[in-house]
């Protein structure tokens, strides 16, 4: 046992001497892409994991470089701007920014393509649905688990009562209710979606006008003893008040097709290493 012991000391002493891997490198044509660079972009990607951040850096960092090389073949002069508080932008971002204009020429969206693409998609155009609804909440933290034992049993004899009086909310609520709505009887007003905690949201939605919920409703702030009173569904928004919206969301559209069908041209007569690049890649397309 302890030649076996042994051996694998050795063998774990042999592993931790080798050399660390290196990560491969990566070149656009004769400039090299610094793995240090690449960590240091990978802040400005949000991803799953560690890896697919680094992976984003590093093709946003290859385009970039695509993109800074063709501007100075073309020996592009820039002047950089500055904002409303006096802060210019970098020579690089000018000189992408100054290339950008220049090579690319995407056409302003017209009448016809707009009411198309508005009567194609006319469920995406509507005010929202909003839900007049009352709660009692029996507040307890996520992480209490007796005090949130105690606020379930509480919100479920409350709702027996309120199945028997339904006329006693506003009082219930006035007594109850850890929320500062209790004040106008549990009141939250009118809500849209987004408005509060997706759990929350998830039952409300989910009421028949008038309805109280049959059982407590748990987030993070507690148990919630909920009523939805009245739902006024979203309407149609015409078209004369969406067209510049629209107009926007196309020209955008257009815009970011147009970076990725040049970084595919840029890309295609460079010498890249190190990665493959798409035209789907370009940080640029939204």
């Amino acid at each position: 046992m302890s030649r076996q012991v042994d051996e694998a000391i050795a063998e774990f002493r042999a592993f931790q001497a080798r050399p660390a891997p290196s990560e491969p490198e990566i070149r656009v044509n004769d400039v090299v892409i610094t793995a240090e660079a690449v960590r240091r972009e990978a802040q400005n990607h949000p991803a799953p994991d560690p890896k697919a951040a680094l992976e984003a850096a590093a093709r946003a960092l290859v385009v970039r470089e695509l993109l800074l090389q063709e501007a100075r073949r073309l020996r592009l002069a820039v002047s950089p701007a500055q904002d409303a508080k006096g802060r210019s932008e970098t020579e690089e971002d000018a000189l992408i920014s100054v290339l950008l204009d220049m090579e690319l020429h995407v056409p302003k969206a017209d009448e016809a393509s707009c009411r198309r693409y508005f009567e194609n998609n006319r469920r995406r155009f509507r005010s929202p649905d909003l839900y007049e609804a009352r709660h009692i909440l029996l507040a307890a933290a996520a992480d209490d688990g007796m005090a949130r034992e105690q606020a379930r049993g509480l919100a479920e004899r409350l709702i027996g009562m309120l199945t028997a009086e339904p006329g006693r909310f506003s009082e219930l609520a006035s007594t109850h209710s850890a929320c500062p709505s209790r004040n106008q009887g549990g009141n939250l007003g009118q809500l849209a979606s987004g408005q509060t905690v997706p759990e929350f949201e998830t039952f409300l939605f989910n009421l028949e006008q008038g309805q109280l919920c049959p059982v407590p409703v748990p987030t993070r702030f507690g148990f919630h003893v909920v009523r939805l009173d009245r739902k006024i569904a979203g309407r149609p928004i015409e078209f004369d008040m969406v067209r510049q919206k629209v107009a926007d969301y196309l020209e955008a559209a257009s815009w970011s097709r147009a970076v990725a069908q040049y970084v595919a041209i840029l890309a295609g007569a460079a010498r890249i290493e190190g990665i493959t690049l798409t035209a789907a890649d370009s940080p640029l397309v939204q």
